[in-house]
């Protein structure tokens, strides 16, 4: 019996071993720039600017071939920060409004929990048959979740603003 154990432990220690020099040899390398705006991208990989991911969209950002203000959930901070770091002008008028949340109207929700298996950032708490509530902090209003919804109960709103959202208006022009 003990040299079954001794036998199965020197095959574990052995293998592992092996996994880890076979780790170090065949590493990918991957460019830090992509995994630098990889992680300022929301992570949610909701598709809504038209790439397989935020990864992808990340490489397409630097390629050029998509613009920086193409995530909405990110709304125009992110786009100003991405443009800071790869050193474009960003052009933020094509961002219409203030980013948006998911809200959950619960004189109709039904509690049929589709939209707890549509949300990418698990930012939906609820229970099958009970009322579902949106954590706001957690959200990055894609709109998965409004598009699973049958009783059309969850409807993207404005984000409250609040000291961290609030955006300093640009001064209308005089009249001279």
């Amino acid at each position: 019996m003990y040299a079954a154990i001794a036998v199965l432990a020197l095959l574990g220690f052995a293998l592992g071993y092996l996994l880890g020099v076979a780790a170090n040899k065949f590493k990918v390398e991957s460019n830090p720039i992509v995994d630098e705006v990889t992680a300022m991208l929301p992570g949610s990989n909701c598709g809504q600017c038209g790439q397989l991911g935020c990864s992808a969209a990340a490489e397409a950002m630097i390629e050029g071939r998509i613009p920086v203000t193409c995530c909405p959930p990110g709304g125009k901070s992110l786009a100003e920060e991405l443009g800071r770091k790869l050193g474009v002008s960003v052009d933020l008028s094509g961002m219409d409004g203030p980013p948006k949340l998911a809200v959950v109207r619960e004189e109709t929700c039904i509690g049929c929990v589709k939209c707890l298996r549509a949300c990418p950032t698990d930012a939906i708490v609820g229970a099958p048959k009970q009322i579902h509530v949106v954590m706001q902090n957690a959200c990055t209003g894609c709109g998965a979740c409004v598009d699973v919804c049958p009783t059309w109960s969850i409807e993207l709103t404005p984000e409250p603003e609040t000291l961290r959202t609030w955006r300093w208006p640009k001064p209308l022009p005089v009249a001279a």
